[in-house]
Parts: structure tokens; C-alpha cells; sequence
């Protein structure tokens, strides 16, 4: 992510999606999400904890959503937060994102945002 990314001043996703993931992903079976991090929600999944329920919001998010926001394990992350792209990111449009910033009352991400000051975007 480079420092000019909307998701920095955002974390919607976080606070608005179930992340779930196979379990082989958690550091007990050789993957980088911390195990204390996780609940197991099937015999081959799991999920951040804070996602598993709503109102959701990753116990690895820190900050407010919609103003400075930064995810504790960024290094550690799932594929399910790795995958994830802010809406027009490399040029498509996400409309997970733009669900994820409705529900916390932020406007979606022009198509050019990539072109504007950080301070515009948010």
C-alpha cells in the first residue's frame, strides 16, 4: 500500500466485512495470522476476531474509521486483507469498498484518486 492510499485514512472494510480465511493461514499451522487472533467459524475456517460478529471491526484495526486508521498485523495479514483492493486501485472498481465506506457514511472513491491530495479523497 503506498502512503497515498484512501485506506489509510479509511478501514472501512475492516469494520464492515466477516474476514474469514482457511485456518492454515493462523502461525499454528505454519501461516502468518496470529492464532489469538482468530475464531474458528467451521472445521476448515476462521475469522478475525471482531469480524465474527456485527457490528464487525478487526481487533487488529487501529484507529477511527474514516479519519487515521492502521491494521496492527499488516505484515501478518490474511489473503482475504490482502486481496482486498480499494475501488479503483489498479484502474477497476470495487463495489465491496464502496459498500464497506457507505455504511460508515464515506463517500466512494473517485476513479482518479490516485491523482488527488490524500485529503481530498476521505
Amino acid at each position: 500500500m503506498s502512503e497515498a492510499s484512501p485506506c489509510l485514512n479509511c478501514g472501512a472494510c475492516c469494520s464492515h466485512f466477516r474476514v474469514s480465511f482457511f485456518w492454515g493461514e493462523c502461525s499454528s499451522a505454519g501461516g502468518t495470522v496470529p492464532d489469538e487472533l482468530v475464531a474458528q467459524i467451521t472445521p476448515s475456517r476462521v475469522a478475525m476476531i471482531g469480524t465474527d460478529r456485527k457490528p464487525a471491526r478487526c481487533m487488529s484495526l487501529a484507529g477511527e474509521v474514516g479519519s487515521a486508521v492502521a491494521c496492527t498485523i499488516y505484515d501478518q495479514r490474511s489473503s482475504t486483507c490482502r486481496e482486498f483492493e480499494a475501488s479503483w486501485e489498479n484502474g477497476e472498481h470495487n463495489p465491496d469498498c464502496d459498500k464497506a465506506r457507505a455504511a460508515h457514511g464515506l463517500p466512494p472513491l473517485p476513479p482518479h484518486w490516485n491523482d488527488l491530495p490524500l485529503e481530498r479523497i476521505a
